[in-house]
C-alpha cells in the first residue's frame, strides 16, 4: 500500500465520526510499521481521546519508529476545558519517526504549529495527500473555526422546471423514496436545520433526524418567524421539550412568546431587515452557540433570502423528472431574483448523482460569501 492508500483509510475512519464530533473536526489515523497496519483510530467527542491517541494505544510499543497517517494536522494545544492532551506530544512520546497528513488545521490555535513542533523534534512530516478530499470532509469545521459562523447548506427538492409545490400547494412527494432517503442522510450530518414559518403553516413539518443513527447533540430545529405566527399546536412546538426548537422573531408579541416558551421553545428577538429576520444576526447567534453547520430546507422565500444575501456555502437540489408548470406554482427560489444573468449565483465543482428516478445536484457558489466575511471581521474572537 502507498501513502495515498493509507490516507484514504484515515478519511474512511474519520467519516465514522459524523454527527458525533461537532464542534470538533472529523479525524482518522493509522499507524504503520514495516508495511503493516498496527493501529487505527478515529475521533469520537465523548470518548475524549483524539484519533492519533486511539491509534497509538492500539499500536502500543510497535508505534516506535512507525509512520502515522492522519487526515488533519495533529493538534499542538490542549483541548477546550482541558479535555484532551495535545496529539503532538503523544506522537513524540510514542517515538514515531514520520507523520503524513492531508492538510493544515485551519483552526487559528493550530494552523501549522503542530507540524512545526514535529519537525523541530526531528520527525519527518509530509503534507498534502488527498488534500481536496480532506478539505471537503471537514468543510463545516473549517468554516466555523475561521469565521465563527456555521457552514450553510441550502437543500431543496424540486421538479425539473424548478417548482417545489403545485399552484394548489401540493408538495408531497415531488421526489421518490431514494432521493428522500439521501436527503435524510444529509440532514444527519448537520447540527441544525432551518425553515421559515411559511413552511410550518403550509406543511406542519417535524424536522427530525429520521436516520436512526447516533448523534452527539440533538438536531437543533431553527425557525425564522418574524411575526411569531408559529401555532402552539404545530408539531414543532408540541415536541419542543424533547427536540430543541429555536425561533428567531422580530419584536415578538408577549402572549405568543410566552405560549411557545411554555411548550419548551426558545424565542430569540433579533433585528429586522426589510421586515424579516436579519439572517446575519441569526447566523452569528447560532455560531455563538457552537452550531457549526446549518442545513436550510425552505421555503422559497427563505431560500431566496439566503441566495440574495450570498449566505450559502453549498447547494444541493434533488430534482425529479416532473414538469409541474403554471404561473402560480411555487418556485424553488423566491425573492426578487437576478435582474441580469451576470448577477445569478453560479456553482462550481458541480456533482450529479442518480437517486432512483431523481437526480442529486450539488455544487459550491463560485463567488465569496461577502456577508460571512464581514460578519466574521466583526467578531473579536473565534471558538476553537
Amino acid at each position: 500500500m502507498t501513502d495515498i492508500d493509507y490516507i484514504q483509510l484515515t478519511l474512511q475512519l474519520a467519516a465514522q465520526g459524523a454527527a458525533l464530533v461537532s464542534p470538533n473536526p472529523l479525524v482518522g489515523s493509522v499507524v504503520v510499521k514495516d508495511g503493516e497496519i498496527v493501529g487505527r483510530g478515529y475521533h469520537r467527542y465523548d470518548d475524549l481521546k483524539h484519533a492519533e491517541v486511539w491509534a497509538l494505544e492500539e499500536a502500543g510499543p510497535r508505534a516506535r519508529g512507525a509512520t502515522v497517517y492522519v487526515n488533519l494536522e495533529p493538534c499542538s494545544h490542549r483541548g477546550g476545558g482541558k479535555r484532551t492532551s495535545p496529539c503532538v506530544q503523544a506522537l513524540l512520546d510514542a517515538g514515531v519517526t514520520r507523520v503524513v497528513a492531508s492538510m493544515v488545521d485551519p483552526n487559528p490555535r493550530v494552523n501549522g504549529r503542530g507540524f512545526d513542533r514535529l519537525r523541530e523534534a526531528g520527525i519527518e512530516v509530509g503534507v498534502g495527500a488527498l488534500e481536496r478530499e480532506a478539505r471537503r470532509l471537514n468543510e463545516k469545521y473549517a468554516r466555523f473555526v475561521t469565521s465563527g459562523l456555521p457552514f450553510v447548506h441550502l437543500k431543496l427538492a424540486c421538479s425539473l422546471d424548478g417548482r417545489i409545490a403545485t399552484r394548489a400547494g401540493d408538495a408531497r412527494w415531488i421526489t421518490g423514496a431514494e432521493a428522500r432517503a439521501a436527503s435524510q442522510a444529509l440532514r444527519h450530518d448537520y447540527d441544525a436545520i432551518l425553515v421559515g414559518v411559511g413552511t410550518v403553516l403550509a406543511d406542519d413539518p417535524l424536522l427530525s433526524d429520521r436516520t436512526g443513527q447516533l448523534r452527539r447533540r440533538p438536531l437543533l430545529r431553527v425557525l425564522l418567524d418574524a411575526g411569531l405566527r408559529t401555532p402552539p399546536a404545530s408539531q414543532l412546538a408540541r415536541t419542543a421539550r424533547s427536540q430543541p426548537l429555536l425561533i428567531f422573531a422580530v419584536d415578538p408579541p408577549r402572549e405568543r412568546r410566552e405560549a411557545l416558551e411554555a411548550l419548551g421553545a426558545e424565542v430569540i428577538p433579533v433585528a429586522s431587515r426589510g421586515g424579516r429576520v436579519d439572517l446575519s444576526e441569526a447566523l452569528l447567534c447560532l455560531g455563538r452557540r457552537n452550531v457549526t453547520s446549518l442545513i436550510v430546507e425552505g421555503g422559497a422565500e427563505v431560500a431566496g433570502s439566503f441566495v440574495e444575501r450570498r449566505l450559502i456555502d453549498k447547494v444541493t437540489f434533488y430534482m425529479a423528472p416532473k414538469i409541474i408548470g403554471g404561473r402560480e406554482a411555487v418556485p424553488a427560489i423566491g425573492g426578487l431574483g437576478a435582474a441580469r444573468l451576470g448577477e445569478a449565483l453560479t456553482l462550481d465543482e458541480v456533482e450529479i448523482v442518480r437517486r432512483g428516478v431523481d437526480w442529486e445536484v450539488t455544487g459550491y457558489p463560485s463567488e465569496p460569501t461577502e456577508d460571512h466575511a464581514r460578519e466574521a471581521q466583526s467578531r473579536s474572537e473565534f471558538p476553537g
